[in-house]
């Protein structure tokens, strides 16, 4: 199992590359609480977006989501921990975790020692339970915690139930703030007080992160139980993103930020895609739709398949979309260490004899579980986010399409006129896009266009990456030329 590590550098002696905090300059300030107070909704009210998943069930957010928060110019870190069901696993630092709901609870006490601002969320409907009072006692044991935490009335949407509120000063911690997450109402409050707490010359003397270029995003993908969490952890040294062998376990995105080889990589891990639960309403399908939105903002997707069962069409509807949106691919054969003949060549041909439209991608087995070839695809992302950002000049692509035409003139598609090309133009990069000019008359067949793409891959690289090429019959105009019409190749041309 990872190991956890201090938050502001950690260092894998099996590994080359060094993990940091990304926002070291940010105070942390985690939202705490029991299950079904509203922590994901004052998160998502706080940070304005939906990342978090609400629902009126118990225990829904299982992870912790990480969001960037800003009041007043100042910026802080809010983490959104799962609700504290059990208190032995606050205090009952050694004991083993035996499941699920356990790792939650372990994730959740980590997150309160290392914060710098503790907000205690309690329910002004339901009004003083003994678990809110089991929970501020906890806190009021160490005097650390006590003098960071700031007690939160949530759902205090009326202003009886705000009058109501002051029945949680028994908690002992300090003035509960009364506000309503669902309406906001009371939340500016907050904010100015928790900006008000919060030591900021403290958090002046953390690690200074010098300034670094834009984020490569990262999507980790795949069905259900192929070991995306595990990868995930695997890849970033510690426990970020919770591990079970229950299906759906990850219902919602998770970003990690890790820096590796002075390039910032921002890793999505997200919910399990199956042909089963896309048809299903609730959180799991809200889940799935996540993790398409997320392949969206992406640049690069890691498709986690299980290397010791077949390849299914949900897994080849996957990077059917992964290729539509112009995304790069790396196909993470994981579980290689169950693998008894380990025979790399022919379960490359199998992948790829399954895949004849997504050859380009390149293929690492390894095991999430004992971490083998993990670093090799860090290395794999670094070298395609190279590949994505290629820009060709047009000199040099004129005579790259010189070369070519001689190899193999270009075949007529209809007609009996064979085409002439005029120009290839580089007109977009990450992803690479390309445009072919050719006579308003004139016909191109499909192959060439593959032909072309295949040569550019020769030439230039474009490592996991998807190429467009499209062509434009459209005539010049005062030396410009209308934008052309775009030639969808599919797969099983």
């Amino acid at each position: 199992m990872p190991t956890h590590h201090h938050p502001e550098q950690l260092i894998r002696n099996n590994r080359n590359y060094i993990i940091k905090n990304m926002s070291s300059k940010k105070p942390l300030i985690v939202l705490f609480g029991r299950t079904n107070v509203g922590k994901s909704t004052l998160f998502n009210t706080l940070t304005g977006n939906r990342q978090a998943i609400t629902s009126n069930v118990p225990g829904t957010t299982r992870d912790s989501n990480i969001n960037i928060a800003e009041w007043q110019g100042k910026e802080f870190e809010l983490v959104d921990t799962g609700g504290i069901m059990d208190m032995k696993f606050l205090t009952e630092k050694g004991k083993k975790t035996d499941g699920i709901e356990t790792e939650v609870q372990k994730q959740a006490r980590d997150y309160l020692t290392r914060a710098d601002l503790i907000l205690f969320l309690v329910d002004a409907r339901d009004g003083f339970l003994p678990h809110d009072k089991k929970m501020a006692d906890f806190i009021k044991k160490d005097k650390k915690l006590k003098e960071k935490t700031i007690v939160v009335a949530n759902k205090a949407d009326s202003m009886k139930l705000r009058m109501d509120t002051a029945e949680f000063n028994k908690l002992g911690i300090g003035e509960p703030m009364p506000v309503s997450a669902a309406n906001g109402s009371g939340t500016g409050d907050l904010l100015d007080l928790m900006v008000d707490k919060i030591d900021w010359r403290k958090v002046s003397k953390k690690t200074e992160i010098k300034e670094i270029p834009e984020s490569i995003k990262v999507c980790v993908i795949g069905k259900p139980n192929v070991g995306k969490s595990s990868l995930l952890n695997s890849i970033i040294g510690y426990e970020r993103v919770i591990v079970s062998d229950i299906a759906h376990t990850t219902r919602e995105p998770q970003n990690t930020k890790i820096m590796y080889k002075e390039k910032e990589i921002t890793l999505v891990d997200t919910a399990g895609i199956s042909k089963r639960g896309q048809k299903q309403k609730g959180l799991q399908k809200f889940g799935i739709e996540k993790s398409l939105k997320s392949l969206n903002q992406s640049d690069i997707a890691l498709l986690v398949i299980d290397i010791n069962k077949e390849i299914t069409q949900q897994e080849l509807k996957i990077m059917d979309e992964i290729i539509e949106r112009q995304k790069s691919l790396i196909i993470i054969a994981n579980k290689w260490d169950l693998v008894e003949e380990r025979n790399t060549k022919k379960y490359t041909e199998y992948i790829y004899s399954k895949i004849p439209f997504a050859t380009f991608a390149p293929i690492q087995f390894t095991s999430a579980l004992t971490g083998e070839k993990v670093k090799k695809i860090m290395d794999l992302i670094l070298e395609i986010d190279e590949s994505r950002k290629i820009k060709i000049s047009d000199s040099v692509l004129n005579k790259f399409l010189n070369k070519i035409v001689k190899i193999h003139k270009p075949p007529k598609a209809s007609g009996t006129k064979k085409p002439r090309i005029y120009q290839l133009k580089q007109v977009n990069s990450n992803p690479p896009i390309f445009e072919i000019r050719i006579g308003a008359k004139d016909t191109l067949h499909y192959s060439y266009l593959r032909f072309i793409e295949n040569r550019l891959r020769e030439k230039f690289g474009f490592l996991g990456t998807p190429i467009n090429v499209y062509i434009d019959k459209s005539p010049r105009v005062h030396g410009r030329h209308e934008e052309g019409q775009l030639i969808k190749k599919q797969k099983n041309d």
